[in-house]
This record gives structure tokens, C-alpha cells and sequence, in this order.
């Protein structure tokens, strides 16, 4: 019996329409989180620490990642042995400013005796949930959350108008300068035409996640004091060690001061400047310890200083020349990195977190959609890749979706449970879909040094 025509079209209508419905529910069903998570897993188990990051094997793991999520994959070498992997998503128009988002391959060292499981084990405590493992929050989860959400996307049929690049980078942790740094100088990063960078964050122990719009500079330098040798047991002035303590005590103060800042809620971390001390070095050493009866005629000490790009620079140089390290105490001092907190365009180097910024209401609403709540725009208090792409005039937020966990970057035992990680894959999933539909068709190199 023949199919009346209206009959024919209804199926011909409802067999796209139930083939997406099935692939959006397939995206995030039981299986598929259980997939998600065991993938996460296994980047997890790649020891990518530094100072010797097995990149190989990292970077033939995301390239099978991006295979199966039906991604352009190019690896370069902004070093040798420092892999760096490309990928892309082709958007409709491709001349539009496309999205980058951005994430590292190492790790930090690590004290296996110290944690509860191995820090390559990506152990799964069944009971509480946490995936414990270097990486599962610094920054190994975003990385993995960028391609699983690009999975989701593409198995529902969503087409993005703009390129999506997605990188994974070598040496963050120890400053990036054979890994993004040269990066963003080559020919290859300026044909991207990037319009907007996503990288990391922080996760936030309250409900709201944290979002950072810059962050502050790394001032490493080290003070070095000379004095007068002589018998412990004699006093005198202007030894090497009374001359670097006045040194380390005035500095003390104006930590204390700048800490007290933070105690108080008057200003969040990010805004104030962090010294911590890194190293204290004296003393004539022995098979056994050190010489005790002799005062050493040369001491130094190692600081980690943190500046936000809101402060005068020229001030802070000018309290360390004249109070921290004055010649007149026989003191001298040495930069051995002395990080910019201005754009390549003499501006602070910070995005704008507001409506004066487009991307910046597209950003947080893509997160609300999602179930998400943003906490007020923060400076990042240490430093990440994204510097070197705001140095350029590029708007780069800093964006971990990591709530309800405590912040264990660089700490023993670093965790982080699979359901706020299939959270997160949940919202950047919102996050590229609505970024790479965004309506701003160009942002020429001034607009951007103003975002």
C-alpha cells in the first residue's frame, strides 16, 4: 500500500531530528562520562613532570584524542625535544578572529612518599570520587576538557563560524621560554589570527567558579651581602650575615604589610605584591655540616617576587635600591628574571572583565547556561602562558571550571573529583559553542591593545 505523502515527509523530518536527540543524550549518558573520565585517566598516567616530561608520549596520546574527535593535528618544535601540539576545529568562516585555547603538557616535580597514591596513578577513590594525580588540577583536566567537549559538540552535528585552535604546550612550568614564548613569535601563531585565548586557572573551594583577567609579573632576583670575616665569638659591625638580615627584616615588613592586606579582605591576593623568600646561602660547609666558629665574609638570599600590573614599578625598584639592597651595606643585587607587567603597547597587561569587552558577556553567560555562577573577576597570583599572549594586545582569560575543590596546585596529594570534572567538560562545552558563534566579525590590533 502506497505512503501517503504526508506520512512519508513526517519521517523523513523526525529521522534527522531523533538521530540528534539520540547523539545529545549519548554525549553525556552513563557510558560516555565513564569513557570521559577514563581518558582523563590515562593522560593523567603520562609522567610529564618536570625536569624530564616524557612529551612523546603525551603528544602521541592527544594526537590519537584529537583523531577520534575528528581534529586537524600539526605538531612543531618551538625547541628541540619541545613538542608543541596544533590542532583545529574549521569553522564555516575562517576569517573571522578564532578562538585559542590553550593548556600546558608538564607537570611539577613531585614527592611520591608524601601522597596518599602515586602521583602518576590516577588512582579513583571509588568513595569520595577524587582522581588523585599531578596534573588533575594544574593543568591536565582543562586540556582533556577542551577535547571532550569538542567531542560532545561534533557528535550532536554543531559546525563552529569560527576556527577553534587548541594547543598543548611544553614548559610552562619552568617559564615557557621554549614552549608558548617563542610561539607567539613565529609565523605560524600570527596566521592563526587569534581573537581570543582561554587558559588556566585556579579552582575555588565555594560554588562559584574563578575567572582571571591577568596576573601578576615574576621578579626573581637574588641579594648578595660582603663583610669582614672573623671568630664567631667576636662582635663587630658589618659582618655579611648582620648586613643581609637588615636586608631580609625590611623586607619582611613590607610582606607582612602587603599580607596583612589580604588578611583584612581589603584587597584580594592577586592585587597585593607577594615576596617570599626562596633560599638562604652562608656559611663555610664541612663533610659534616658547617664551620660554627668562623663568620662567613659573603651571604645571599633568593626572593620570588610577584607583581600585579596595577603597581608603579619604578617604586618598588626604587625601595630595593635604597632599602632592601643600598651599596652603602655592601650589598648588591641581581635580576634573574624580571617579568614586564605591560603590554607590548606600554598598557597594563590585563583584559577587560566587562560589557566593553565582547567576548567578556558571551564568556559569562556561555558559563550561567551551563549551570555555572562566576566569582568577581580576579589578577592571577602567579604567572601562566597567558602573559605572553596579553603582551601581544590579545584578550586571554585564565578559566579552570574546578568548584567546590580545594586549591592543590603544586601540593602533595593534588586531586580532583570526576564529577567536577565531567562538570567542566559541561561547561566548556557551553563555552566554545557560544564563543565561536559570537557575532564580532574583526578586532583589528588597536581594538585589541584597548581589551
Amino acid at each position: 500500500m502506497p505512503m501517503p505523502p504526508m506520512a512519508g515527509l513526517t519521517k523523513i523530518l523526525l529521522f534527522p531530528l531523533l538521530l540528534l536527540l539520540f547523539s545529545a543524550a549519548a554525549a553525556s549518558s552513563p557510558s560516555s562520562d565513564a569513557d570521559a573520565v577514563s581518558r582523563f585517566q590515562e593522560y593523567l598516567r603520562i609522567d610529564t613532570a618536570q625536569p624530564a616530561p616524557d612529551y612523546a608520549a603525551a603528544v602521541a596520546f592527544l594526537r590519537d584524542q584529537a583523531a577520534a574527535a575528528g581534529l586537524e593535528a600539526r605538531t612543531l618544535e618551538p625547541a628541540a625535544g619541545k613538542p608543541l601540539l596544533l590542532l583545529r576545529w574549521p569553522g564555516r568562516r575562517p576569517s573571522l578572529p578564532a578562538i585559542l585555547l590553550n593548556s600546558h603538557t608538564d607537570v611539577v616535580p613531585s614527592e611520591p612518599k608524601k601522597w596518599k597514591h602515586g602521583p602518576f596513578s590516577a588512582a579513583l577513590d571509588e568513595a569520595s570520587g577524587r582522581i588523585y594525580a599531578r596534573g588533575s588540577q594544574d593543568m591536565k583536566c582543562v586540556g582533556m576538557q577542551y577535547l571532550e567537549a569538542i567531542r560532545r559538540l561534533r557528535n550532536a552535528g554543531f559546525v563552529p563560524e569560527r576556527n577553534i585552535y587548541i594547543t598543548f604546550v611544553p614548559d610552562e612550568e619552568i617559564g615557557g621560554h621554549e614552549g608558548v614564548e617563542p610561539f607567539v613569535a613565529s609565523r605560524e601563531f600570527k596566521e592563526l589570527n587569534v581573537g581570543l585565548v582561554l587558559d588556566e586557572g585556579l579552582a575555588s573551594p565555594g560554588e562559584e567558579y574563578r575567572v582571571f583577567y591577568a596576573e601578576r609579573s615574576p621578579w626573581w632576583l637574588t641579594i648578595k651581602a660582603k663583610g669582614a670575616p672573623g671568630h664567631a665569638a667576636k662582635l663587630y659591625d658589618g659582618s655579611a650575615m648582620e648586613n643581609l638580615m637588615k636586608s631580609v627584616e625590611a623586607i619582611r615588613r613590607f610582606r607582612t604589610a602587603q599580607f596583612d592586606l589580604v588578611k583584612s579582605g581589603e584587597k584580594a591576593e592577586g592585587d597585593v605584591v607577594s615576596v617570599n623568600f626562596a633560599y638562604l646561602k652562608a656559611g663555610t660547609p664541612t663533610p659534616t655540616g658547617f664551620v660554627m666558629n668562623l663568620q662567613p665574609s659573603e651571604a645571599e638570599v633568593g626572593i620570588d617576587i610577584r607583581i600585579p600590573p596595577s603597581v608603579h614599578t619604578e617604586a618598588l625598584e626604587r625601595r630595593l635600591v635604597e632599602e632592601w639592597a643600598p651599596a652603602s651595606r655592601n650589598l648588591t643585587f641581581e635580576f634573574k628574571q624580571k617579568g614586564s607587567v605591560l603590554d607590548n603597547f606600554g598598557k597594563p597587561a590585563m583584559t577587560t572583565a566587562d560589557s566593553s569587552n565582547p567576548w567578556w558577556p558571551v564568556f559569562e553567560e556561555a558559563v550561567k547556561r551551563a549551570g555555572g555562577k562566576l566569582s568577581k573577576p580576579e589578577i592571577f597570583p602567579a604567572s601562566t602562558d597567558a602573559r605572553y599572549f596579553r603582551e601581544l594586545g590579545i584578550p586571554a582569560f585564565g578559566f579552570s571550571p574546578m568548584a567546590n575543590t580545594p586549591i592543590l596546585l603544586h601540593d602533595h596529594n593534588e586531586f580532583l573529583s570526576k564529577d567536577e570534572y565531567l562538570k567542566g567538560i559541561g561547561i566548556y562545552e557551553s563555552i566554545i559553542k557560544a564563543l565561536s558563534t559570537h557575532k564580532v566579525d574583526t578586532i583589528d590590533s588597536e581594538s585589541r591593545a584597548e581589551l
